[in-house]
């Protein structure tokens, strides 16, 4: 499995926002791309950053979405984020997230 993460710098009082603007527009945009398989996002305590990780089956798939997909989310939080998100790539190396999601229903 393949991850792309993204850092970016929430401009002040947006941090709502941003949320909601992941849940309704960007997760139903991801869901669409080929190979998504999930996303994580984190807003920082003091609500000035945040980081989205995705995962994905192949890096070829990532690399597709990074080329067709991510040039409409940037546009859609423009408003919302300060200067260039920094994006970078990695292989899954290891995961428990599968037990945090059993716990969770239990």
């Amino acid at each position: 499995m393949f991850t792309r993460h993204v850092i970016m710098e929430l401009k002040p009082n947006t941090a709502a926002e941003f949320t909601d603007i992941v849940e309704g527009k960007i997760i139903p945009l991801l869901r669409k791309q080929k190979g998504f398989r999930d996303e994580l996002t984190f807003v920082a305590p003091d609500r000035s950053e945040a980081i989205a990780i995705s995962f994905w089956d192949t890096k070829e798939s990532a690399d597709a979405y990074n080329e067709s997909g991510y040039p409409e989310v940037l546009k859609t939080l423009s408003n919302l984020v300060k200067g260039a998100p920094r994006v970078g790539t990695a292989e899954l190396a290891t995961s428990t997230l599968h037990k945090l999601a059993a716990a969770k229903t239990a």
